[in-house]
């Protein structure tokens, strides 16, 4: 029994094996756990098998399961109008854009710990409770911060990064403090009685059920021919919507004629306004800074940051190694250069700032700066 006050948790059941284990925890943890499982689909009558994505109907079926076994309350909220809202049509837009967007990040601010938690706060509720990989950790002046997972190889701070200081206050995630193996979370939950303990993880966009988002992006926006020109602007191919692409993309250009040099081509820009895919060779992607809007810091933003330079890690990608930068902010705008080049950097994603495991906070990349080319 936990010495921590006695908690009324909702806890977000997404059909899967962690937040079922991350529901029993905060049970038998000694808090009063209800479980909620969230309908985004638009389509109450969807149903796929498998795990390609999250939140269908047999998913809620699962969620529902889990909760009888583990003996708590359990609802089905409808949220997709606003999911829709929030993460669907951001997502489009933002390819419509030319940039590269992070659904998974947005309903984690909008959905997860936006509509969700002041939902659960009006009804009376003091936290919310997922299956994330992270960890809040409170300090001894009463400050909150959140900081990655004890387990490196399951840390899921990145999508979390979005959280503010009072979302972060009513945060819950029982799975980041512990060392524990995928594999042995499983094994909990086989313990308990939970039937999701075998089933798969999900990896996909949970609203794209077949995974093409190429073609979910078409028939959304349609198709519209435009060039695909290397560096010096000589037309190499054409393609049918430059929403289609992202930077660093190496599949799919199409691209009948090779490169002089015999070498791969890459995605290295994408222009809405005249609906141009520009690519060329790998070392053409090294980005030496960014500039990044919208921060959201897991706290305040840290005066060191106002103060000018200082040294921190990035992360660019959900699943990507941490890099040392150097950051600052200018007038609102997170100013972020890397000691040594990286590449793959896209306008639309999140850049993560961490002080050691500590997460600073999150911003939206809007432009790079690339190296110089090499001669």
């Amino acid at each position: 029994m936990t010495t921590e006050p006695r908690l009324r948790v909702l806890a977000a059941m997404s059909g899967g094996v962690d937040s079922a284990v991350a529901a029993a925890r905060a049970a038998e943890a000694g808090h009063d756990v209800t479980g909620v499982h969230l309908a985004l689909s638009e389509n109450p009558k969807s149903f796929r098998t498998g795990a390609r994505g999250c939140c269908t109907i047999e998913d809620s079926h699962d969620a529902r399961r889990a909760a009888d076994v583990i003996g708590i309350p359990f609802y089905v909220w409808d949220l997709a109008e606003r999911f829709r809202e929030d993460v669907v049509a951001d997502f489009v837009s933002e390819y419509q854009a030319g940039r590269t967007p992070n659904p998974c990040l947005r309903c984690n601010e909008k959905i997860k710990f936006a509509a969700l938690l002041d939902k659960a706060l009006a009804l009376g509720f003091d936290a919310v409770c997922t299956g994330h990989y992270a960890t809040v950790v409170t300090t001894e002046d009463g400050r909150r911060e959140l900081h990655r997972a004890t387990d490196m190889a399951k840390d899921q701070s990145y999508v979390l990064g979005v959280l503010d200081d009072r979302q972060l206050a009513h945060a819950m995630f029982p799975l980041g403090d512990t060392a524990t193996t995928k594999a042995e979370i499983r094994e909990e939950a086989a313990r308990r009685g939970l039937f999701v303990a075998k089933k798969p993880d999900s990896h996909d966009i949970c609203f794209i059920a077949d995974g093409d988002t190429q073609g979910f992006l078409a028939q959304r926006l349609g198709t519209a021919e435009g060039d695909i020109v290397d560096e010096s602007g000589t037309v190499l191919g054409t393609h049918e919507g430059a929403y289609a692409f992202t930077v660093g993309q190496r599949k799919g250009l199409r691209i009948g004629t090779p490169a002089p040099d015999g070498k791969p081509r890459y995605v290295l820009d994408i222009s809405p306004v005249d609906n141009t895919v520009t690519v060329g060779p790998a070392t053409s992607l090294d980005v030496t800074a960014l500039t990044a809007i919208r921060p959201r810091w897991c706290g305040t933003a840290p005066d060191r940051l106002r103060q000018g330079p200082a040294d921190y890690t990035a992360q660019l990608r959900a699943h990507g190694e941490e890099t040392p930068v150097t950051a600052e902010l200018v007038d609102g705008e997170v100013r972020v250069t890397f000691r040594e080049p990286v590449r793959g950097v896209a306008p639309g994603q999140a850049v993560v700032l961490y002080d050691g495991t500590r997460v600073v906070g999150s911003a939206t990349i809007a432009t790079t700066e690339r190296a110089p080319a090499r001669v």
